[in-house]
This record gives C-alpha cells, sequence and structure tokens, in this order.
C-alpha cells in the first residue's frame, strides 16, 4: 500500500515507496518484536510489561503490556526470560538492565513515565553514561530507555514533564525524541542496535498518531534532524510533539502569507546543530518551541547554537515559545494553557516578522 506525499515523511521521489498508514503505538511494539527476532541478545524489562502466567497452567496470561500496551503479546511470542515483569524499583531494574548491558546483552527498559528517570538517575548518570570512559574503551553498555513524557492527558503533575535537557546534559548518554510513527521506528531500531545507551522518549500526546511507515528495514541515523516542511520566512524548530504543534502552525501562517520552514530535531544528545544554521542562513528568523520549561532547556541550548553560529544572518531575535517554569497543572484548562499551543506559535512569528 502507498500513501500519498501529503502524509509521506519521506520527502518529493518517495511517494511510490512500499508502506502503509499506521499508530504510533503499533509500529513502536512491532519494532520491539522485530528486533527481538532480529538479536536473541534483545529483551524486555519493565513494570506491569508481561502479564505474569497462570499458577496451574503455567501459561501466558493476556498480558495488557503495560499502561501504553507498549509489550502487548510479546510475552505470549518470546516468554518470560525476554519480557521481564519487573519490581517496583527503577534503580534497582535499571542498574540490573546495565549489568546485563555490560555482560553482552541488548536490555529495552521501560521506565513508563518520563518522571521517574530520577528515580534511576544515579545509575544512568554513574554506571550506563560513564561505563565506556571509566574503562577506556574496553566496554560498552548497548542498553535503550524508554518512557512517555508530556502534558495534555491529565496525568497530573508527576506523570507528566518534559525535562528532555536534564537527560541531554549527561555525556555519555544519546537522547532520542520521535515525532511519528515514522521516526519512531528507525529511532528505536537505531537505538537498540548501538552500542552506547540510548534514552528515547515518546510525549503521551504522539501514542494515537497515524503516520505512513515503510515496509522495509530501516534506521535512522542518531544525531541528525529533519525537514518536515520546507519554507523561506522563518524557520520553526520541534522537537517530539512541540514538531506536530510547529507543523500545524506553519499550515495557519501560510494561510497568511508567512513560508515557514519546520526542523524536526529527533536527537537531543547529539543534534543536528547543522540542520539549524542551514535553515536560518535561510529564513533568517527563528522559533524554537519547547515544550519543557525555559530554564537550562533544550530550547536554550538551540538558541545558543543559532546566536553563537549564526548571529549574522539573523533579522531578529530568536524566540522561544515553551511551557512556562512551573509543574504541570492537573486541571484541564490549565493544563492546555501550560503547552506550547499553535496559536502561540503563529502569534510569536507575527510579532517576529512585525505582521498585524
Amino acid at each position: 500500500m502507498t500513501t500519498s506525499q501529503a502524509n509521506n515523511p519521506l520527502g518529493p521521489g518517495y511517494d511510490n515507496v512500499p508502506g502503509s498508514v499506521k499508530r504510533f503505538r503499533d509500529i513502536f511494539r512491532d519494532t520491539l518484536k522485530a528486533e527481538m527476532l532480529r538479536d536473541d541478545d534483545v529483551f524486555l524489562m519493565g513494570e506491569d510489561i508481561s502479564g505474569g502466567f497462570d499458577r496451574d497452567t503455567k501459561e501466558p496470561l493476556d498480558a495488557w503490556g503495560g499502561p501504553f500496551a507498549a509489550t502487548k503479546g510479546l510475552v505470549q511470542e518470546f516468554g518470560p526470560e525476554r519480557v521481564r515483569d519487573a519490581p517496583i524499583s527503577e534503580a534497582g531494574f535499571v542498574g540490573a538492565a546495565i549489568g546485563s548491558a555490560l555482560t553482552g546483552m541488548r536490555p529495552v527498559v521501560d521506565l513508563m513515565y518520563f518522571d521517574f528517570v530520577t528515580v534511576a538517575f544515579d545509575q544512568l548518570l554513574s554506571n550506563a553514561a560513564k561505563s565506556r570512559y571509566m574503562f577506556g574503551g574496553q566496554t560498552r553498555v548497548p542498553l535503550t530507555l524508554f518512557a512517555r513524557s508530556g502534558a495534555g492527558t491529565g496525568h497530573a503533575a508527576q506523570h507528566s514533564e518534559s525535562f528532555y535537557s536534564m537527560l541531554a546534559h549527561i555525556p555519555g548518554l544519546k537522547v532520542v525524541v520521535p515525532s511519528d510513527p515514522y521516526s519512531v521506528k528507525g529511532l528505536l531500531a537505531a537505538a537498540i542496535r548501538d552500542d552506547d545507551p540510548v534514552f528515547l522518549i515518546n510525549d503521551k500526546k504522539l501514542i494515537n498518531l497515524d503516520g505512513f511507515v515503510p515496509d522495509e528495514d530501516y534506521v535512522i541515523e542518531l544525531g541528525k534532524g529533519r525537514y518536515l516542511r520546507r519554507g523561506a520566512d522563518v524557520t520553526l524548530v520541534g522537537m517530539s510533539y512541540t514538531s506536530v504543534v510547529c507543523q500545524k502552525a506553519a499550515e495557519q501562517l501560510a494561510e497568511i502569507g508567512i513560508d515557514a520552514e519546520v526542523i524536526d530535531m529527533m536527537s537531543l544528545s547529539p543534534f543536528d546543530e547543522d540542520i539549524l544554521i542551514e535553515s536560518v542562513k535561510k529564513t533568517n528568523n527563528v522559533v524554537i518551541v519547547d515544550e519543557d520549561t525555559p530554564r537550562a532547556s533544550m530550547s536554550s541550548e538551540f538558541a545558543a547554537v543559532i546566536a553563537d553560529k549564526a548571529f549574522d544572518y539573523l533579522d531578529a531575535p530568536v524566540k522561544r515559545v515553551t511551557a512556562p517554569h512551573s509543574p504541570v497543572p492537573y486541571n484541564r484548562e490549565l493544563e492546555q494553557a501550560f503547552m506550547p499551543q499553535p496559536a502561540d506559535v503563529v502569534g510569536t512569528v507575527k510579532n517576529l516578522l512585525a505582521r498585524e
């Protein structure tokens, strides 16, 4: 099955690539399955991802695959040795996963909510990220972790954060943020095959998003961004769900005669400085959209790189659209106001370009 160019993230010239429209959560699970079939060393670990076994028959139960159904059905196919339920101790099972990676396995850890990173931070900072460096390159840590971030789904302050920059700050830990079904397939496969620890962050608002996915096996190079839309008047920089926000804003801007270019960063550590500079040199204006709070955020880092390496090309200051410096509210109206919206981006662009 092929799809129209409007739904094809591969760009011009790829209209006839074999593929189909799939839901984000489904292609995520399919990619986990494909990587487990490809490499017997890949196994999964996390809370409630298996469902356990019937005490009498010893047959696997109809596992729900965790609260986001990311691993649903995999225990039936691969068994409890490769789909392992973990106790409610992120520090404990992340540490165990690091140990298994050091001995040659390729663990994939479901941390459920991104906020739970803090519970396992010592393991990530002191062990996963530093082992290769501290042992002079004699070790490797092929560990993949994933979790769900983002406000907008009523999960309240302790289950809705997007502090990507906390992880991107750690040398030795790679951080990727897919924004659609196409990118999650390529980034997840690349992360699992990588010999260094990679943290993949899924925004909860993307889970039911549909998009075109090629049938072929592919990976997306870690550390690269991509153009989602070409334009001449202003660069909109997004990451994870804010790339969707940028696309919606670009469509609204086009209706008033503003030609916006949209960049999807995809990787936050390392990140693609070249695509930022290339686009700003063309449009001379930039707005960075980030759901994280503004202090010491990825938007701050992108702005610093642009100011350092493309300052002479700017017609106006770098602008950012971020969440406020506040925890995520639970009240639905406040939660919607907390998140960057397309209207916020449109208003910022109009002010930047001095358009009424």
